[in-house]
């Protein structure tokens, strides 16, 4: 593993752990839109997880790999191109489902997390940031958008949240399906 990827391991721990409890979520939704929604959550991660990993297929797939005349980042385009349109679909689909979570994250959430993107970004691109810990910086920033995500779905709850919902508008019935 490369010095980079030693460095983003914190933050490929939580986001599996992301993944893992969205999984949750969406066995445990009892409305559709939730299923949707929360499908949706699951596909964003992998896809996270996905950039957060982009030396991988340099150290597994050989030069000059292709699948049906298709180089690999043909295959890999084509895959993610479908990865995010579906969650584009999921989540217009979904979208009073959607509306009602982003009402429920309080503002301090998305201060912190603008801030960070913000100090994420600066450290990129050497923005008051010596080049020398830039990188690190901005991996930190990452991992600790990370973190919140993960905090604010592990301290969230399901059943309250949509039982809420069910009243305050009218969302699709209950899911019946075993």
């Amino acid at each position: 593993m490369t010095s980079d990827g030693i460095i983003e391991l914190p933050g490929i721990i939580i986001l599996i752990a992301c993944i893992l409890r969205c999984v949750q979520y969406v066995i445990q939704s009892d409305l559709k839109l939730g299923h949707y929604f929360w499908l949706a959550s699951v596909l964003t991660f992998f896809a996270v997880v996905r950039r957060e990993l982009n030396y991988v297929p340099e150290l597994l797939i050989p030069s000059g790999f292709t699948f049906m005349n298709h180089s690999y980042d043909w295959w890999e385009d084509a895959v993610l191109l479908t990865v995010y349109l579906l969650i584009v679909c999921l989540l217009a689909y979904s979208w009073r489902y959607l509306w009602a979570v982003l009402k429920k994250v309080p503002v301090s959430i998305y201060i912190a997390v603008v801030t960070l993107a913000l100090l994420e970004y600066m450290g990129e691109n050497a923005i008051f940031i010596p080049e020398s810990i830039g990188e690190i910086v901005e991996e930190i920033a990452e991992t600790a958008v990370y973190a919140i995500a993960l905090i604010y779905l592990w301290t969230f709850k399901l059943s309250e949240f949509e039982r809420n919902v069910l009243h305050e508008q009218n969302y699709h019935a209950p899911c019946k399906a075993s």
